[in-house]
């Protein structure tokens, strides 16, 4: 029962955190993309004082209460495609296509990025040569999660894109973009599914089954992590770029709602968004209703920053889709595993290792 109390003043803390930071939710907006950051060095000095430390420690505290509330229900609160009638033949179906999603969602900001000479996102531009061998790469990648060829070589070279971006362009930028090493994982682990070149006429690149029971928790980790990250080197420990930010595209809007925040506060609700949306995916708690609740905040600036914001966030975006349906449970599991490797195209008989 304390644990429970405990889980249940979580919910009750988090409501008044994300009703306030509705109004702030556009600044969780991808600033590098959209703004010059140079000269905008990571400012911790300006993290550890009350404001940021509060808001940032109260997210913390809300997702360790939410961990133990987790803990002791094991389920979320919203219903999942069950309840509205879906049966498990389905849901497998379902998931015989999340490979081909994911793949389709990864390989465009891949491809777009690669022929820019720019490394998983617009503000990671490559020096010299280097924009013509990686962005050479990033496109043979993309394609190759597109129709699902050779698709776990890809995997292993996209993992490779991401730590050799750590000397190119440095490991802030790639702690940014850690998702993409989630990704990584997730092909290796699961490849590209029925739907691909690979089931067709490439079977011996099939990943065992055991690998792919940890492909979609790789992907989770990843797009949480990179939120989680995100949080802190475009908010928490960089105010001063979320301010300036905010200053130069206008959307503190909240003086015109009657409830004027300071940009500084505003910054800070939108951090503190980023933060507990990033924790809840990492750790796996409520995961359907925490990504009801960052729709709303990944999505409220697409009519501003357009075709960019759009095409970065189509990763998240197919995560996000797929974790909606996603129940976290025993049975979900094996449909999974069912529609990974018995649908449309079943995996050969000499490849079902366990």
């Amino acid at each position: 029962m304390r644990a429970l109390r405990a889980g249940l003043l979580a919910v009750g803390a988090a409501l008044p955190v994300l009703v306030l930071a509705a109004a702030a939710s556009p600044a969780a907006a991808h600033v590098k993309w959209f703004f010059e950051n140079e000269g905008y060095p990571l400012r911790w000095d300006l993290f550890f004082r009350p404001l940021p430390l509060g808001f940032a420690g109260g997210v913390f505290l809300v997702s360790f209460l939410a961990a133990l509330l987790w803990r002791r229900r094991g389920r979320g609160i919203l219903p999942g495609p069950e309840a509205f009638g879906a049966g498990d033949g389905a849901r497998s179906l379902f998931y015989a296509l999340v490979p081909a999603i994911l793949g389709i969602h990864v390989a465009v900001p891949l491809l777009v990025n690669g022929v820019q000479g720019t490394l998983f996102s617009p503000d990671n531009e490559l020096p010299g040569a280097w924009a013509n061998f990686i962005g050479l790469a990033e496109t043979g990648v993309a394609l190759s999660l597109f129709y699902g060829g050779f698709t776990r070589p890809a995997a292993v070279v996209l993992a490779g894109l991401w730590f050799a971006g750590i000397p190119l362009v440095g490991l802030q930028p790639m702690l940014d973009n850690v998702m993409f090493l989630g990704f990584a994982a997730f092909f290796f682990l699961a490849g590209r599914g029925p739907l691909s070149v690979d089931r067709l006429l490439f079977p011996a690149l099939e990943p065992p089954a055991r690998y792919a029971r940890l492909s979609l928790p790789a992907a989770r980790i990843g797009v949480g992590a990179s939120l989680a990250v995100v949080a802190f080197t475009e908010k928490f420990a960089n105010i001063p770029l979320a301010v300036d930010f905010l200053r130069d595209s206008g959307l503190n809007f909240t003086p015109h709602l009657g409830v004027p925040l300071s940009d500084e506060v505003f910054v800070l609700l939108a951090g503190s968004v980023e933060l507990l949306v990033g924790l809840w995916l990492v750790l796996g708690v409520f995961v359907r209703e925490i990504v009801v609740v960052a729709w709303f905040p990944i999505n409220l600036t697409l009519t501003l920053f357009l075709w960019e914001e759009l095409i970065g966030h189509l990763p998240v975006y197919g995560v996000m889709a797929v974790l909606l349906v996603w129940g976290s449970g025993a049975r979900d599991e094996v449909l999974w595993l069912e529609g990974l490797r018995e649908r449309f195209v079943p995996v050969p008989k000499s490849r079902e290792v366990l």
